[in-house]
Formats: C-alpha cells, sequence, structure tokens
C-alpha cells in the first residue's frame, strides 16, 4: 500500500498556469516551441498518487460506436468513462476487457513527489478554431467543424519511486457533429522503469491501437518525435466509428 502524508486531493482554479518547459500544448505551437500557457484552468492537485478525477462532459463523446458524457482522468496517465482506475501495472492492449481506454501514457505516475495534472474544456473560442484546423489538415476529406474540446495535460509529472523524473504529455478529445478525435501530445518524456504504455483500446478490443514502442521503458522519449501526422510529438485518431 502507497503512504502519503495527505489522504486528499484538491481541485482549485487558476487564471495563469505557467508550463515553461512545457514543448506542446494544443494547436498553440509548432514541434519545439516553448510556450507559456495562459488561460483559466482548472487544476487536480492530487497529494495521492492513485487518484481520479470525474468530469461532466460539456458535450457528448463518441468513442467507438458508445456516447459518453463524463469522463475519469485518471492519474496514472490513462482516462476511463465508466468507472475511475488507480491500475498501474498495465496490461497491453488488447486487453480484451469491460472498459474504454484512452491513454496517452499509461504507467505508474505519482503526482506526490512533483508534476500537476490539468484539464480544461471549451466550447467557444480560438481553442475550437484550431482544433477544426488541425483536424481538416490530418482528415482532409471530412469537412469537420469543432464544438467541443477537452484537454488534459500531465506536466512534469514524476514516475512512482523515482523522484526527480519529470514527463510531460497531454490527450486532447475533439468532437463536432457526429465525429469525435483524440489527439496525444509529447513532450519530453524521461525513461520509464515501470512498465508503459500509449494509445487506446475498447470494450472487447474490438477496436485499439498502441503507439509504436510506447511498451518499452527505454523508447519512450522517442515520443516526442513520432508521428502519424507529420508533426513531431502528436499522434491523431478519429475513434467515433470502427472501421468496417
Amino acid at each position: 500500500m502507497r503512504v502519503c502524508p495527505l489522504s486528499h486531493y484538491l481541485l482549485v482554479f487558476i487564471s495563469v498556469l505557467s508550463l515553461s518547459d512545457l514543448k506542446l500544448f494544443i494547436f498553440t505551437c509548432s514541434a519545439g516551441d516553448i510556450l507559456s500557457i495562459r488561460f483559466r484552468d482548472t487544476v487536480n492537485i492530487a497529494i495521492e498518487d492513485e487518484n481520479s478525477t470525474l468530469i461532466d462532459l460539456w458535450s457528448p463523446f463518441v468513442f467507438f460506436g458508445r456516447t459518453y458524457n463524463r469522463i475519469y482522468v485518471n492519474n496514472n496517465g490513462h482516462l476511463t468513462f465508466n468507472q475511475s482506475s488507480s491500475q498501474f501495472i498495465v496490461n497491453y492492449f488488447p486487453i480484451n476487457g469491460s472498459e474504454d481506454i484512452i491513454a496517452p501514457l499509461w504507467t505508474d505516475v505519482d503526482v506526490s513527489m512533483n508534476g500537476i495534472i490539468s484539464y480544461q474544456q471549451y466550447s467557444t473560442g480560438s481553442v475550437l478554431t484550431r482544433a477544426t484546423q488541425d483536424i481538416n489538415q490530418y482528415f482532409p476529406d471530412l469537412s469537420f467543424t469543432a464544438n467541443w474540446v477537452l484537454v488534459a495535460t500531465w506536466d512534469r509529472v514524476a514516475y512512482y519511486y523515482h523522484s526527480g523524473t519529470e514527463t510531460s504529455f497531454q490527450v486532447v478529445l475533439i468532437s463536432g457533429g457526429d465525429l469525435s478525435f483524440i489527439l496525444m501530445n509529447y513532450g519530453d518524456i524521461v525513461v520509464a522503469h515501470n512498465m508503459v504504455q500509449a494509445g487506446y483500446d475498447t470494450i472487447n478490443s474490438t477496436a485499439y491501437f498502441k503507439v509504436p514502442g510506447s511498451n518499452d521503458g527505454n523508447v519512450i522519449p522517442n515520443l516526442k518525435n513520432s508521428t502519424n501526422v507529420n508533426v513531431a510529438g502528436r499522434w491523431a485518431f478519429r475513434v467515433d466509428q470502427i472501421k468496417t
């Protein structure tokens, strides 16, 4: 059992979040930029390392045929829909399980040592404009318009039992009409000595994807240079339906 001096976590609101070493944030920088992010954000400062935050979604999100109105941001680098998850011993995809999972970097994260996990939703403004532009660039045959975005960021978080490690990554959920997409963004990722994996999986693994090399802790620093959309450190997926 993990031991922690405090047994709770705090949800706080801040008007300025500086991530000066985070080389990713959604839609606002090209690869290699160093960015300070200033916006009103909801930050989950988890004192323990096995917490989850339940988010009521402003807009339904369709994930491979199932429609969800809430989501859990789990500290260990993954999102789930039906229940929270403190699991840190990773089952490699395909799991053939009973939960839909989105995993930008599923591993044993411990934010009681260092780092911040934050999230924000958007239904208007420049973030939706940029989301629309980027999705149409990556999927040019769809004529897509975004009407909702959720951003969850793990900023300079530590791996459990490895103090001083700082790893930064992010997942972005985007929806518009009947279409849904996820982006996985990677900043500086340090070598992991714990099990690790990035990608997504569905109930009974009817659809799944594992980012190449993401299950090798010695290789994952290369995630910030990897891509499937010609943007270093970014992976993009359409996830509203199973391809036939």
